[in-house]
């Protein structure tokens, strides 16, 4: 395929076709968090696959950013929650630049939320109770990757797995080294609504000066 023909079929792919339930911004709670937890029930509602879905962004040692797919593990007052191994690329990352970005789209709604922050290591106990609470394949997977190293073989694979689930087996309560859950603490958070005309709308959540509360605001398109 030439530059040209492929350009030329990127224009050609519909987006933001709608039709998009239209909003006001008084209808948003007054917090991000109330705020997101309304707009994934209507993401859980609609059937969008996988809402809970989420883009982590970090920056590496050489200020390069860097990106990957994770899994939302829950909200509360100390913010976005998600899990890592501590000697995966994202935790060294996170060791060096705790700031970063967590970004959720739903194309279906037309809808997206952007958050800015620090990840936030939780305490020990609720890192070893979200390693004990994940499905027995989850927990085999962690304990065999070494996450982004070279693989020589899938034979080599196989056997790291199959060593996996012979220690687990005999050590149920085994809890991974490292295994770490952050919360990330919202700076600012955006929520943006797609409309089929451009002119989408966006709010943002910020902090007050004195970091007390939190002031919400529009955006322009």
């Amino acid at each position: 395929m030439s530059i040209d023909t492929l350009k030329t079929r990127l224009r050609s792919l519909p987006s933001l076709k709608g039709p998009f339930v239209d909003w006001e911004i008084d209808t948003l709670p007054d917090t991000p968090q109330q705020a997101f937890q309304y707009w994934l029930n209507d993401a859980i509602e609609e059937g969008v696959k996988e809402p809970h879905a989420m883009t982590l962004s970090t920056v590496d040692s050489d200020g390069f950013p860097d990106a990957r797919v994770l899994i939302l593990k829950n909200v509360d007052e100390r913010g976005w929650h998600f899990a890592i191994k501590a000697n995966s690329p994202k935790g060294k990352q996170l060791a060096e630049n705790p700031n970063v970005a967590l970004t959720f789209y739903w194309p279906a709604l037309g809808r997206q939320i952007r958050l800015r922050g620090q990840a936030v290591v939780l305490p020990d106990a609720e890192c070893a109770d979200d390693f004990l609470t994940r499905p027995e394949g989850s927990k085999i997977s962690a304990m065999a990757s070494r996450q982004s190293e070279i693989l020589e073989s899938q034979q080599e694979l196989a056997k790291s797995l199959n060593d996996a689930h012979i220690f687990l087996s005999q050590n149920p309560e085994y809890i991974e080294p490292g295994w770490k859950v952050f919360a990330v603490q919202p700076r600012s958070i955006e929520f943006w609504q797609g409309a089929t005309d451009r002119l989408h709308k966006r709010v943002i959540f910020s902090k007050t000066a004195d970091e007390s509360a939190w002031q919400k605001q529009m955006l322009w398109p």
